[in-house]
């Protein structure tokens, strides 16, 4: 669902849309599981040269490689979000463009408007943890034979220490 300028100038955009699993590309590592619902509004706000206001709500269920087990982890990402965009900053060249500290919320947007996929995919992608595991208690795949702890209980003895690194173990 694509916002154009041209059509928020004339009035707010309400949107209650929902996405199949596969519809929004989100990324090589995480995968959606089930429909992605949402709902909220598009507005250009006035006096602002340019600026776009998305405000609603998201509901998904993603899943992931567990960080400790490499299992299937499910992740339930949902929540309000309130975001500000900008037009690009037009530069002369490859120049960099300062931000002003009360910017630093803001995205920005090229072109004639913004797509809502595009705010989506960033929400859920914000909303993912840094590590994710299949469960709390997670205990990992084994170092010395590679199994699952969690579904093997394997007796393997813990590996030699690197007598390299002996000389560390004695300063305090």
């Amino acid at each position: 669902m694509f916002f154009s300028l041209s059509e928020l100038e004339l009035r707010k955009i309400h949107f209650d849309v929902v996405y199949r699993p596969g519809e929004i590309q989100l990324s090589s590592d995480l995968r959606q599981e089930s429909d992605l619902h949402a709902e909220g509004s598009v507005e250009l706000l006035r006096n602002t040269l340019g600026e776009i206001r998305v405000r609603g709500d998201l509901k998904v269920e993603v899943s992931a490689q567990c960080d400790r087990c490499l299992e299937p982890a499910m992740i339930r990402v949902e929540g309000p979000f309130d975001l500000f965009y900008r037009p690009v900053p037009e530069t002369n060249g490859h120049h960099e463009h300062r931000i002003a500290e009360g910017e630093v919320d803001l995205s920005f947007y090229e072109d004639d408007g913004l797509a809502l996929e595009d705010v989506l995919r960033e929400q859920i992608l914000l909303q993912v943890p840094m590590q994710v595991f299949c469960r709390e208690d997670c205990l990992g795949i084994c170092p010395v034979c590679g199994e699952n702890r969690n579904t093997v209980s394997c007796h393997c003895e813990k590996p030699a220490s690197d007598d390299r690194w002996a000389a560390l173990k004695n300063l305090d």
